[in-house]
C-alpha cells in the first residue's frame, strides 16, 4: 500500500510537470484528484490493509494527496500567470482606440433647430402633457363635440374625456388661461393619431407656436414665417399661402416652400407644382380668445403648426418616414 502511494505520487509529479496548457489541468484534476481519481480509488482500499497499520497509512496517504494538491495548484498559478504575458508586453505609447459617440436621432436635431430659430425670434418654449384633456385638446380650440373636424385627427381615445393629444395647440390654450397679452410661444412635442403609411405614423412631432397682442395682422405671420423658412432652409425660398380651414384660426392658411428638390420647376418630389407643403396657419379665431377670457376687440393673434418629420424630411431629402424608426445604423449615421 505504502509502494503505491509513493507510485502515484511520482505518477501525479510527472505529469504535472509535462502539462503546458490550462485545458490539460482539468483533466490531471480529475484523473488524480477527484471524487473517482486515482487517490480516491486508492485511498478506498485502507480497509484492506492490517488494523494496525490504517492510522499511518491514512496519515500518508492525506499528506501525498495534498502535497499533490498543492503542486497542482502551483502548476495552474504558474500557466495563469504565463497566458497574460502578452498584456504585460503592451506598447503604452500606441495610440489609443477611438471610441464611437452616440449622436442626437435627426427627429430631435431638427427639433432643436426649428427651436433654435423661433427663439432668435423672440418667442418662449414651453411643453405640455402627452396624455390630454378633450377639453384642451378640442373644445377650447372651438372644436366642441360632433364638430366634424374632429374626424380629420384620428384620435387616441383613454375614455370619453382623457385622449393622447393629436397636435400640440393645446399648450395655447393652457397658455393664455394662465397668463396676460403680450404672449411669443412655440410648443414642441410627441402627437398622436390612428394614421400609418410612407407619410404618416402613429406618433409623430409636431412644433405649434403662437404670437398674441395688440393689432397683430395677417402681415405679421407671414413675416415670422417667411423669416423661419429662410433660416431653416439656409435659402431664401419662395412662399406661397393658401386658403384652407382650422376651427381655432380665422382666416386661416396653408403654407408652401419652392420645392427644395427642382427649385420650383416642377418635379416627382412635389408632383410636378413646384410646390411643397410645409405648414398650417392663421389668425388665431376670435371664439378662442374669448374661451380663454380675453377680449378679442382689444387683443389678437396668430397661430401656426409645423410636422417635425414633414421638415425633416425635406430638409434632407427624405422620401419614406418610416426611416426615422426602423433604427437602421446606416440611415442614422449620415446625420
Amino acid at each position: 500500500m505504502e509502494n503505491e502511494l509513493q507510485r502515484l505520487k511520482k505518477e501525479a509529479e510527472e505529469a504535472l510537470h509535462a502539462i503546458s496548457e490550462r485545458a490539460h489541468l482539468e483533466e490531471f484534476r480529475v484523473k488524480f484528484l477527484g471524487r473517482k481519481g486515482l487517490f480516491s480509488r486508492t485511498m478506498k482500499q485502507l480497509g484492506q490493509v492490517a488494523k494496525e497499520e490504517r492510522p499511518r497509512l491514512g496519515q500518508l496517504a492525506n499528506a501525498i494527496k495534498k502535497e499533490v494538491d498543492e503542486l497542482f495548484h502551483e502548476k495552474k498559478e504558474v500557466i495563469s500567470t504565463g497566458s497574460n504575458t502578452a498584456a504585460q508586453d503592451l506598447d503604452l505609447s500606441l495610440p489609443g482606440r477611438t471610441l464611437s459617440c452616440g449622436k442626437l436621432h435627426p427627429i430631435t436635431q431638427v427639433m432643436e433647430e426649428i427651436c433654435s430659430v423661433f427663439e432668435g425670434m423672440g418667442f418662449a418654449v414651453a411643453e405640455g402633457p402627452d396624455v390630454e384633456t378633450d377639453h384642451y385638446n378640442f373644445e377650447a380650440l372651438n372644436i366642441p363635440k360632433h364638430h366634424p373636424a374632429r374626424d380629420m385627427h384620428d384620435t387616441f381615445y383613454v375614455s370619453e374625456s382623457i385622449l393622447l393629444r393629436t397636435h400640440t395647440s393645446p399648450m395655447q390654450a393652457r397658455i393664455m388661461e394662465d397668463k396676460e397679452p403680450p404672449l411669443r410661444y412655440i410648443a414642441p412635442g410627441k402627437v398622436y393619431r390612428c394614421d400609418s403609411d410612407i407619410t404618416h405614423t402613429p406618433m409623430f412631432h409636431q412644433v405649434e407656436g403662437f404670437l398674441v397682442d395688440r393689432d397683430v395682422s395677417f402681415a405679421d405671420l407671414k413675416g415670422v414665417l417667411t423669416s423661419f423658412t429662410h433660416r431653416m432652409f439656409k435659402k431664401d425660398l419662395p412662399l406661397r399661402f393658401r386658403p384652407s380651414f382650422f376651427p381655432f384660426t380665422e382666416p386661416s392658411a396653408e403654407v408652401d416652400i419652392a420645392c427644395v428638390i427642382c427649385g420650383g420647376s416642377g418635379c416627382r418630389v412635389c408632383k410636378r407644382t413646384g410646390w411643397l407643403e410645409i405648414l398650417g396657419s392663421g389668425l388665431i379665431d376670435p371664439e378662442v380668445l374669448k374661451m380663454v377670457g380675453y377680449d378679442p376687440d382689444e387683443y389678437s393673434g396668430f397661430a401656426f403648426g409645423l410636422g417635425v418629420e414633414r421638415i425633416a424630411m425635406l430638409k434632407y431629402g427624405i422620401d419614406d418616414i418610416r426611416l426615422y424608426y426602423e433604427n437602421d445604423l446606416r440611415f442614422l449615421n449620415q446625420f
